[in-house]
């Protein structure tokens, strides 16, 4: 009995160094400065290479560091704060790489095929983070808020 149990530790041990290796540690990931704004680019770039799990750590590290503050400049808010100067929708940074980041986050669930996951991430942004808006380098504001919004019921009908 003791042999077939030391034939079967090394695999083991090779599966979870398999696993290990391939997977990015906090120590692997570079969060630059920690600043939102640098979070929530590199979880965008991360995701785009298809890099799903380094994206979803930029995006947890955002959320986890400036939720509280996105939510404070949420609540001071009645209306999507206008967007000329763009330096008055930009004052509101937190809420718009928070939102951005939960929005991030349902895009690498759907990626991932976890629909749940991917409607909890929807549902945040839309409802608590509405007025999140998103520069985009085309020259003009995304609101994530408005788009998970529609991600939301598209999932919810796609559930029924």
């Amino acid at each position: 009995m003791m042999q077939q149990h030391t034939r079967l530790l090394p695999a083991g041990l090779m599966i979870w160094a398999v696993v290990l290796l391939t997977t990015p540690t906090m120590a692997q990931i570079d969060f630059g400065d920690h600043a939102s704004s640098t979070l929530t680019s590199k979880a965008w770039e991360a995701m785009g290479r298809g890099e799903l799990d380094t994206a979803l750590t930029y995006a947890n590290q955002c959320i986890s560091m400036y939720e509280a503050e996105a939510f404070r400049m949420h609540a001071s808010l009645s209306a999507f704060p206008a967007n000329d100067p763009p330096e008055t929708t930009f004052a509101y940074w937190a809420l718009n790489d928070v939102g951005t980041c939960y929005f991030i986050k349902g895009e690498i669930f759907l990626k991932k095929s976890d629909t749940k996951a991917a409607l909890e991430a929807f549902t945040k942004c839309a409802e608590r983070f509405s007025y999140s808006q998103c520069w985009d380098t085309r020259g003009w504001f995304w609101r994530p808020g408005v788009s998970a919004k529609q991600k939301v019921l598209e999932l919810s009908f796609d559930a029924e």
